[in-house]
């Protein structure tokens, strides 16, 4: 919407400057055309003479209005075409830092909640020291990741993936997942099966946050009852995480919108949540140069797999 006045008030702005501009050039050259017609000829040869020049000024007047005329309209044609390409490197600027405060708003929720419970905890009865050590230590690695969380999303975000691509560093896919398990609240339903150790260049914050917003959406959705399976295979260079539920599913029109940002289905909304997990899965599976496809059906549960490019000896 900001962007969008911001064209039509630039667009009107071209306009009337480029009018007033060319209704400027208009009148000078009528004005020099007849300020500096020679009347004194035309009037020796007579009245058929002077008559033909007045026709032809009649005939210059006529031109330049017409050209004017066409010009009210083209020119705001064209001023919208201009007001749209010089405000595309900053709706572009815009863009990106729209995401990075979706992202983060989204993604620091769950390390500060650490932080705040473990410190509440502690400062809710006396403790002993071991405790107390205890409680600062997962509130420093919880701030730690945070900290490396806030420096992949604003790398993420950057338009130049190189950048982030200098961070990388192998990332074992079955020690990441064997781990997100481990530390979620559904460990209890989720198996990790993998065929073979699987390598990749990455960023280990990145690949975590997209694998547990994974396992998030897939426990989200799937009852005490069900399962939740994370495989990691390998077949030729391209690695593969896959995430499988046995939960509620979703219909072909759910799935096609399941990447769109603040999207949610109809029966997700009332479940907490911003409808930005899912979209950011994609974009860090993309600046891994890799990507992401979900499977779904009513009452059949939902797959999610990344496949990544494995890491070469």
């Amino acid at each position: 919407m900001i962007f969008r006045r911001a064209v039509i008030r630039l667009t009107l702005t071209y306009t009337v400057v480029q009018l007033l501009l060319f209704g400027a050039f208009a009148v000078g050259i009528y004005a020099f055309v007849t300020g500096t017609f020679d009347f004194d000829a035309p009037e020796l040869d007579g009245e058929g003479a002077v008559a033909s020049a007045e026709q032809g000024f009649e005939l210059l007047r006529n031109g330049l209005l017409t050209g004017y005329a066409a010009l009210v309209v083209v020119l705001p044609i064209s001023s919208y075409l201009m007001a749209r390409i010089a405000l595309a490197p900053v709706r572009r600027s815009y863009e990106l830092q729209q995401r990075f405060v979706d992202g983060a708003s989204h993604e620091f929720r769950s390390p500060l909640s650490v932080i705040q419970g473990e410190l509440e905890l502690a400062l809710s009865r006396s403790r002993t020291p071991f405790q107390y050590r205890a409680a600062m230590k997962a509130a420093l690695e919880s701030a730690q990741g945070l900290t490396r969380l806030t420096n992949d999303l604003l790398l993420l975000t950057r338009e130049d993936g190189d950048e982030l691509a200098a961070t990388f560093e192998p990332v074992s896919l079955d020690d990441l997942a064997r781990k997100v398990a481990r530390s979620h609240r559904a460990a209890g339903r989720i198996a990790v099966t993998a065929s073979r150790p699987v390598i990749v260049d990455g960023s280990p914050e990145l690949l975590s946050r997209a694998l547990t917003n994974l396992v998030d959406n897939a426990a989200k959705f799937t009852d005490e009852s069900g399962r939740i399976d994370i495989v990691i295979s390998a077949t030729g260079r391209i690695a593969s995480i896959q995430v499988a539920d046995s939960g509620a599913g979703m219909s072909g029109a759910e799935t096609a919108h399941a990447f769109d940002r603040f999207w949610r289905a109809q029966d997700a909304r009332a479940t907490p949540g911003f409808g930005l997990g899912l979209p950011l899965v994609r974009q860090i599976t993309s600046a891994h140069k890799g990507k992401a496809t979900i499977t779904s059906a009513p009452g059949s549960g939902t797959t999610v797999i990344l496949t990544l490019p494995e890491r070469q000896p």
